[in-house]
């Protein structure tokens, strides 16, 4: 499988070298030249096959030979390692749970995943590999616990001044070690664009040898597909036949359900894509519009989804050929004010003692508007949580937060983790980059 840039075609790139770069050398994005099917058997009967088999077969023709095959297996072992359970809220509508791992995140998968392939090719390699990436919030986390200490990698994370929560915060800025963390005053986007120019600065890659852990990346967006395939096998045992299903998928940078689209194309049975957002709304726009009009960041209480141009789009667009009309046969996207979430977050406790964070809210509140506006309520369904509640408990209704649980291993997390000192900059390139060629 080699990977070719969406900026310029004959631009390809082995997977190592595609994880290694992150970004093509012209500052397109990868993609793989093409989306493998999997057999029709396979997916009928995936209730029969343990996790991690499901996951060897969906990530493996992307990966080819670059990995030793025991090695790729050894890292889905430590990826999926915790629970990714599907609960039943209500009529036909599902949650499938995302929390569970490491940093109580859905961007553990990937960053788990990504850190085991480039620890392997950092060895091979013999050198140090910086990982440079921007966090609106719970990728610096992710990244920051699956690289912690990784043998060959140093890792620097960029978030913006007041855009993430204090938890957020405190799990970037409290391993040390190779954890480098940088305070930008700017938003998430500013962060990102930051990341984008050191990809593309002469001096900076003649210093380092840099790759990125956001979503732009290949090793992170791949194996985000993995919990569309498992949400699928839990929803056929209970089922007990082949259903096409609807996932509303809270949205910010757009590789969450990137990665579910390129699922579907490899022949699992999705109807159709939600994409939820905040008042972030470039995506919601673009489809009413048929116009690409990023607009400045507006802060809300769903921070990780505070973006305004984000960069996996470019891949949805390439993979629906660039035709609007086949993207809106299959993607529906609506946007939804902080005040609409917080009211769905109490409801939905009232009602059904289920406690959602304001990203997750976000995806209920998606699935509920579609279902609606079809008037098919029984329609088999999923939309994804994607962080614990007490990740964002300062923005929760204040009757609430008692009733949010933190688990053990956070409790033990809060009480002997500090904060290390950290880098705090201007939203300024240029003064990035002489830090980065300063440092060291």
């Amino acid at each position: 499988m080699l990977y070719f840039s969406l900026k310029n075609y004959k631009n390809l790139a082995s997977f190592e070298e595609a994880i290694l770069k992150g970004l093509s050398p012209d500052g397109g994005l990868y993609m793989p030249q093409y989306i493998p099917k999997l057999e029709n058997k396979f997916i009928e009967q995936l209730p029969i096959y343990d996790i991690y088999t499901v996951a060897m077969s969906v990530i493996k023709p992307y990966i080819g030979k670059y990995i030793p095959e025991k090695f790729i297996e050894n890292i889905i072992h430590d990826t999926l390692n915790f629970s990714f359970p599907l609960k039943k809220i209500h009529d036909n509508i599902h949650v499938l749970e995302l929390f569970h791992g490491p940093t109580l995140a859905f961007k553990d998968v990937g960053a788990k995943f990504m850190a085991g392939c480039l620890s392997f090719f950092s060895e091979k390699l013999d050198k140090t590999v910086t990982v440079l990436v921007a966090t609106s919030g719970d990728t610096g986390g992710a990244v920051a616990k699956g690289f912690h200490k990784k043998p060959g990698v140093e890792v620097i994370i960029l978030y913006p001044y007041n855009g993430i929560s204090s938890l957020q915060k405190k799990q970037i800025t409290s391993l040390g070690n190779n954890i480098l963390s940088v305070e930008i005053h700017g938003n998430f986007d500013d962060c990102q664009k930051m990341v984008k120019k050191a990809f593309l600065d002469k001096e900076v890659n003649k210093k380092y040898t840099l790759t990125s852990a956001n979503s732009i990346n290949v090793g992170r967006l791949l194996p985000q597909m993995f919990y569309y395939f498992l949400a699928y096998r839990q929803i056929i045992v209970k089922n007990k036949n082949k259903i096409d299903l609807i996932f509303s998928v809270p949205s910010g940078n757009f590789g969450n359900i990137c990665a579910g689209m390129i699922a579907e194309k490899m022949g699992l049975p999705i109807k159709l894509f939600i994409a939820s957002t905040n008042i972030n709304d470039t995506i919601p726009r673009f489809l009413k519009s048929e116009k690409y009009h990023p607009l400045p960041v507006k802060k809300t209480i769903s921070n990780a989804m505070d973006i305004s141009d984000p960069s996996n789009f470019s891949r949805i667009w390439y993979l629906y050929q660039k035709n609007i009309f086949q993207l809106k046969k299959k993607l529906f996207s609506y946007k939804f004010t902080d005040k609409e979430n917080l009211e769905t977050i109490e409801i939905m406790w009232k009602k059904y003692q289920y406690m959602l964070d304001p990203h997750g809210s976000i995806g209920y509140l998606g699935l509920k508007q579609y279902l609606q506006d079809s008037n098919n309520i029984l329609e088999p369904s999923v939309f994804l949580e994607t962080a614990h509640p007490i990740k964002f408990i300062d923005h929760m209704p204040s009757f609430l937060r008692k009733e949010i649980v933190p688990t053990h291993e956070l409790e033990v997390f809060l009480k002997t983790k500090k904060t290390k000192p950290k880098v705090s900059l201007p939203n300024d390139f240029n003064i990035f980059k002489n830090w980065l060629l300063e440092r060291k």
